[in-house]
């Protein structure tokens, strides 16, 4: 016992000073995790966090399978009040007009590419695809970022100037990219559901997809500053738009993805 009181303490209070999860589920045959329970060798700020005790009728991983099994209404309970704090967090930035959110996947990626989000929220079953595009005639490839809906659009998939027919080169979920590249943007990346009221909300009112940012943005400036260079692409004078670029802190083209 004392080992194990020892290994637990080991792997979940590494720094010595709090537990590195949020909760403990005691597993095993008989009466040996009532006693470790109860036992003084288990450290105390483990105990205060243990959910749940299971009994399992196996070893090894069938038996680390069982446990999940038998816990997974009390670990669902626990990550949907984890999903809860963090989306009421994103709301009252919201509310409080502090600048530091942003939501739709257009806004999303402008604060992304600008370093300025904390933490990234994306609903987990979010229905965009990342999808580069071709331009059949000029080989130049493009990214957009479309529903199933739209995808049904075949207006989506010409050259808006020319009607040049666009290629589809790749196609992916954006819930999956994100999986896959998020860090590139040194960001945390939370899952949430639509199973509580506040995640309903994300979903049907924000586009399940957004950010708490590290600082204000504001996203309306940032559009007139694009447009600006979009008009003058060849203007190096010094002025207004040179001060904007240089509060926002990005270059131009950092807006290419």
């Amino acid at each position: 016992m004392r080992k194990v009181a020892e290994l637990a303490t080991k792997l979940f209070v590494p720094d010595g000073q709090k537990p590195n999860v949020q909760g403990i589920v005691l597993a095993g045959s008989a009466d040996f995790k009532s006693e470790l329970m109860r036992s003084d060798l288990f450290d105390q700020r483990l105990s205060k966090i243990v959910l749940k005790m299971v009994d399992v009728s196996y070893g090894g991983d069938n038996g680390f399978q069982q446990a999940i099994e038998l816990s997974a209404d009390t670990l669902g309970s626990v990550k949907l009040m984890k999903e809860k704090k963090l989306l009421q967090g994103y709301m009252d930035e919201i509310s409080q007009d502090t600048g530091k959110y942003c939501f739709m996947v257009e806004d999303t990626f402008k604060a992304l590419e600008l370093g300025a989000i904390e933490d990234l929220i994306i609903w987990e079953n979010l229905d965009v695809d990342r999808i580069v595009l071709r331009n059949t005639s000029t080989s130049d490839e493009t990214i957009a970022h479309l529903t199933k809906e739209q995808q049904s659009n075949e207006n989506f998939f010409h050259d808006k100037e020319t009607g040049v027919e666009l290629e589809v080169v790749e196609k992916e979920s954006l819930v999956e990219w994100f999986a896959n590249n998020y860090k590139q943007y040194g960001c945390n990346l939370e899952f949430v559901t639509d199973r509580s009221g506040e995640g309903t909300q994300f979903v049907k009112g924000f586009g399940g997809i957004g950010g708490i940012l590290r600082w204000k943005v504001d996203f309306v400036e940032l559009s007139t500053y694009e447009e600006q260079g979009n008009d003058n692409p060849d203007d190096d004078s010094d002025d207004d738009s040179d001060d904007d670029n240089d509060d926002y802190g990005f270059d131009d083209g950092d807006f290419g993805c």
